[in-house]
């Protein structure tokens, strides 16, 4: 069964085939690293935890969209897609998974922990929410330098009911910082439903006590959230920060790779795949656009597969960290 078609205020976006064509590309890049990872989980290639993306690739994706050089970004354990779409080196980021000296945090941080300051990604980060409080610290800095850059700062329904949020949502709209909160709501947190879990299911809404604007966003829909994130962006810009976006979207797989999932049934997985899945979206509006022919696409997928397993043999064969990089990285380096 096809995907649904984007919705209109989704197929009226102002986007160019080729950009819609760069969202297909990266979405698509995400969806088979993360099959990929989940292979080498399965093959005891990947140890401790493991969260996969796949099902999300719109938020990421779409938000990256209406960044510009210089915005940062913040997350959760959750976050192989984030580093993916901000331009972070596959093969880094596998051989990161696997523990090996390639990897950007040279094999000592695994799926939960790497970072890369030149793409101003600042992590991965294990413990719930704790990311939130960080990134209200990188905008405060963004702030402090007079510049108009953004800090995009992810986290999820689960997380949304964490005390550090709100302590973070209250100092963000005192001092006007320039982040936008992203609250990936996938709707199960950790494996418990928002319904049970949440009395007032609407996170977004929440900001509106500390006089936060902000909506709830379409997350299976990349140009829809292109859109919201271009809107909180100019917000932010514009000194009138901070912004929420709460983004539905749904995750195919369990919370990590030890979870069967059986909180929820297959029936409804395969629904969501059936109706809403993001990239079918896109690969349909390509189509009937007459954007690329079913053989364009083809060639893209193969091009991304060729990447994705290079990026496994290059984790495959990178070394194991030598013991003496235990004491390295502890401190930062201070900036002149």
């Amino acid at each position: 069964m096809a995907a649904k078609k984007p919705s209109s205020k989704a197929t009226q976006s102002n986007v160019s085939p080729e950009e819609l064509k760069a969202y297909y590309r990266d979405m698509l890049l995400i969806r088979r690293f993360e099959e990929k990872a989940g292979q080498l989980y399965g093959m005891g290639l990947i140890g401790g935890f493991c969260h996969l993306y796949i099902g999300q690739e719109a938020v990421v994706v779409g938000l990256e969209a209406a960044a510009k050089e210089g915005d940062k970004r913040i997350t959760s354990y959750r976050d192989h897609g984030h580093m993916l779409a901000c331009g972070m080196d596959p093969k880094g980021v596998m051989a990161e998974l696997t523990g090996r000296e390639g990897g950007y945090s040279k094999g000592k941080g695994g799926s939960m922990h790497m970072f890369s300051k030149e793409k101003h990604f600042y992590g991965g980060h294990g413990i719930v929410a704790a990311q939130v409080p960080l990134g209200a610290g990188l905008a405060f800095s963004d702030k402090y330098k007079g510049n108009d850059n953004v800090t995009f700062t992810y986290f999820g329904d689960g997380a949304a009911n964490q005390g550090q949020v709100y302590e973070a949502y209250n100092m963000a709209e005192i001092w006007n910082l320039p982040v936008v909160f992203v609250i990936e709501n996938n709707q199960y947190a950790m494996g418990t439903s928002t319904k049970r879990s949440t009395h007032s299911p609407s996170y977004w809404e929440r900001g509106a006590a500390y006089g936060i604007k902000g909506e709830e966003v379409d997350g299976m829909d990349v140009l829809a959230v292109k859109e919201a994130g271009e809107k909180a962006v100019e917000v932010c810009r514009a000194g009138k920060g901070p912004y929420i976006l709460e983004i539905k979207t749904y995750r195919y797989r369990g919370h990590s790779m030890s979870d069967p999932a059986k909180y929820r049934t297959r029936e409804e997985v395969q629904k969501m795949r059936d109706e809403r899945d993001p990239i079918e979206a896109v690969r349909s509006l390509l189509l009937t656009g007459k954007h690329a022919t079913e053989d364009d696409l083809k060639a893209i997928d193969k091009e991304i597969k060729a990447v994705v397993n290079e990026s496994a043999e290059f984790a495959k064969d990178s070394p194991e960290p030598h013991l003496d990089e235990l004491w390295t990285d502890i401190y930062a380096e201070l900036e002149a």
